[in-house]
């Protein structure tokens, strides 16, 4: 009997052990995204203040991009071009309440992962719209709508376990729930280092975990030096009275003010930095480091004063600019650090690149699969658009621009009009000779011929990311 039914036996191994080598062929995916986090707020970015010992090692044995950037300063609109891998002038999402559509979600990254055999898992903040939209292509739901709260009990006690504790938890969960035989990916979505938004004052902006309290205690942090009144002066009105403006009263009006929100803030980060330590080692016990691919950024940058503003919203880096770590075990070139400019557009295609699901024709960012890979790339970007069109009634301007690797061109538009792209203040930045964006050369006459060359890139890409 066992004899006659060899073959068949033999068949079912075969099967068997093809589908173990199809699952260690393609890789694991561990995305990590933070909300609010600069650039600079790492020690692998040389920040000397706060404590990421996590991510650092993470870095020195990773890409770093030091040129990463967003399309988008916004939550939702920016989480919509990481998913879709579009500007958003394609997806259209610029409201917190609009949903992906279904045909929008099975094309985003977690969409294609899931019909391509993956595990997937979601965890944290959404961001666009209600994740219940997303049940269909997530195995593992961990997603809230809105912001949350740090502390779901009384957060001037800070009472309970701290949100990003919270996190850390659902993502051994998940890893708990994972095998050898199933590539797994997972998506973790902080609200960290994200304000707890509040107008009162006496608030405690940026709730951490009292576990951090003691760090950067005996520390002062220098403040930025456009911070100074006279770069906030520079601003055009609408700009002065906007809602950078009143966040900035909120969370750094006064010395003493700035030192506690910034301290917080580092504190929030390095919360994260401990949840990403718990996740290596959590790979590490199952086994799946070797086969795990960790990719960690942010959804924009954040205003730490500079130009006498709070958040971000605005074309200028310190809003725009990101950090990004890409660890590839599975096919690592020696750590390394690349300064080709990456945008929030290049995640979904990179993802599914890592694991060799071809990106829909939909996608308007590149892989950056290769980059890190230690490749020498052709034709790759010296510029981008960017958009922000959400004006929250009238307190945020909205704008459009162009960065390329010299010239910053802001162009903030008419609320009134902003599908037509009319202006109503134009700035010019050289990059090469003031990084800090503080003097504005766009009436200066002896860069006319600059301005309307940016001018007319603006109106090529404008029409082109549609």
């Amino acid at each position: 009997m066992f004899l006659r039914n060899l073959p068949y036996v033999a068949s079912l191994i075969v099967l068997f052990v093809t589908s173990i080598a199809r699952a260690a062929d393609r890789p694991n995916i561990i995305y990590l995204m933070t909300d609010d986090q600069r650039f600079d707020s790492m020690g692998c970015m040389g920040n000397t203040i706060i404590q990421t010992p996590n991510l650092d090692q993470l870095a020195s044995k990773s890409t770093v991009f030091d040129n990463a950037f967003v399309t988008t300063a916004i939550c939702m609109t920016s989480r919509a071009c990481v998913m879709t891998g579009q500007y958003a002038a394609r997806h259209g999402i610029w409201d917190f309440s609009t949903t992906l559509t279904p045909d929008q979600l099975a094309k985003t990254y977690i969409g294609k992962l899931h019909a391509a055999g993956y595990r997937t898992g979601f965890i944290g903040k959404w961001g666009v719209g209600h994740p219940k939209s997303a049940d269909g292509i997530l195995d593992f739901k961990g997603g809230f709508p809105g912001q949350s709260r740090y502390f779901q009990g009384d957060v001037k006690k800070k009472q309970g376990r701290h949100l990003t504790a919270q996190m850390g938890d659902q993502a051994l969960e998940f890893l708990e729930g994972c095998d050898a035989n199933k590539p797994f990916h997972l998506s973790i979505s902080f609200k960290a280092p994200h304000c707890q938004d509040s107008t009162d004052v006496l608030s405690d902006q940026f709730p951490s975990d009292p576990a951090y309290a003691s760090l950067y205690e005996d520390v002062l942090v220098p403040p930025p030096y456009t911070a100074a009144a006279e770069y906030h002066d520079r601003m055009p009105d609408f700009l002065k009275n906007s809602m950078n403006r009143d966040r900035w009263a909120v969370r750094f009006r006064s010395p003493a003010r700035f030192q506690q929100s910034v301290k917080d803030y580092y504190r929030l980060i390095t919360g994260v930095d401990t949840v990403v330590g718990r996740i290596r080692t959590a790979l590490e016990q199952h086994g799946f480091s070797d086969n795990t691919i960790i990719i960690f950024t942010s959804d924009h940058g954040f205003f730490l004063g500079e130009y006498g503003f709070a958040g971000k919203w605005t074309p200028h880096d310190v809003s725009i600019r990101v950090p990004l770590i890409i660890h590839d075990p599975t096919d690592q070139a020696d750590a390394q650090r690349r300064a080709e400019m990456t945008l929030g557009i290049d995640m979904a295609p990179t993802i599914l690149g890592f694991a060799g699901v071809e990106a829909p024709e939909s996608m308007q960012g590149r892989s950056l699969v290769d980059l890190v890979r230690g490749e020498k790339p052709t034709n790759w970007r010296e510029s981008f658009f960017y958009e922000h069109w959400f004006t929250a009634n009238g307190q945020i301007a909205p704008s459009e621009g162009i960065r390329d690797l010299r010239w910053k061109y802001g162009r903030y538009l008419e609320p009134e009009a902003i599908e037509g792209g009319d202006s109503r203040w134009e700035e010019l930045y050289d990059l090469k000779s003031d990084p800090h964006e503080t003097t504005n050369l766009a009436n200066n006459p002896a860069y006319a011929d600059i301005l309307q060359e940016k001018r007319q890139q603006w109106k090529d890409y404008r029409e082109q990311v549609k």
